[in-house]
């Protein structure tokens, strides 16, 4: 199998790129490619002639999105379009990544994946408009809702913290935001898996276990030996220009459905961490 990464200097392309064995893969990174440029992204995959392309290209600085939409767009939805015609007339196969922002947090169960899609961002929109039209366009598509995203690498929730831990003897982190994290890691292997199998469709891929970002920093703290405080603070406290979902926990049965389980959040962590010393 033939397979080309969009996106593959980010947290997750990185690990795609070290995960994905046995097939002939080519990673692509904003330098080799920018997906708002159509003619560069189509002349690309027609020298490649790839069964599968992973989109895991984005725009994802959900308050930069706010500060400038018209980027935001032009990366998540116009670009995302831009590698799914590319995607039809080499005669390829698309995986999309998309984000829990495509909802509104009001639930209070696991999103499943025909819930309603109500975004309360910039980024979120960008998303869903992406989601909608690459369906139109490529209705045999895969489309992978991820949320809370941290691996090796790049800028992530846990590396942000144990920094900052190093340093303070207190951190203010919010308590009114629940969802679940997903290790790069575990979130590559089961979009390679997705790819063999010639998934279709929404999937929702995170690890398993849900929590605020408060006891997320905690058990980070925790699990890294670290004596520093960690306190339980309101959004409104830590006033963001991007309203953020204040429950967006994805339901796994669709993964569930190819056959697939992720490890536990507690177990991704540890790995994490782990890794993080070597």
């Amino acid at each position: 199998m033939r397979v080309t990464i969009f996106g593959a200097s980010g947290l997750l392309g990185q690990d795609l790129m070290r995960e994905w064995r046995g097939d002939v893969v080519t990673g692509l990174s904003s330098r080799d490619a920018d997906i708002r440029d159509g003619k560069r992204v189509e002349m690309l995959v027609q020298e490649q002639k790839p069964d599968w392309i992973v989109l895991a290209a984005a725009y994802a600085d959900v308050d930069g999105c706010e500060r400038d939409p018209e980027l935001a767009f032009a990366v998540n939805r116009d670009g995302a379009l831009n590698v799914a015609r590319a995607a039809k007339m080499a005669g390829a196969r698309l995986l999309f990544l998309s984000s829990d922002y495509v909802f509104d947090g009001r639930k209070t169960a696991p999103y499943e994946i025909n819930d309603a899609r109500n975004p309360q961002s910039v980024y979120g929109r960008s998303k869903t408009e992406a989601e909608i039209r690459l369906l139109e366009l490529l209705p045999s598509c895969c489309i992978v809702r991820t949320s809370w995203l941290f691996g090796l690498g790049g800028k992530c929730f846990p590396d942000t913290i144990l920094k900052l831990a190093a340093s303070r003897l207190a951190l203010d982190v919010v308590n009114d935001q629940r969802g679940c994290p997903a290790y790069t890691v575990d979130l590559a292997r089961a979009i390679i898996e997705l790819c063999r199998k010639n998934a279709e469709g929404i999937v929702h891929v995170t690890n398993t276990g849900d929590c605020t970002w408060f006891e997320f920093a905690e058990e980070i703290v925790r699990s890294a030996g670290l004596s520093t405080a960690v306190r339980p603070v309101s959004s409104v406290v830590l006033a963001r220009p991007a309203p953020r979902p204040a429950y967006s926990v994805l339901s796994p049965a669709s993964l569930q459905a190819f056959g697939h389980s992720m490890p536990s959040r507690g177990d991704a962590l540890r790995r994490y961490l782990e890794d993080r010393l070597k």
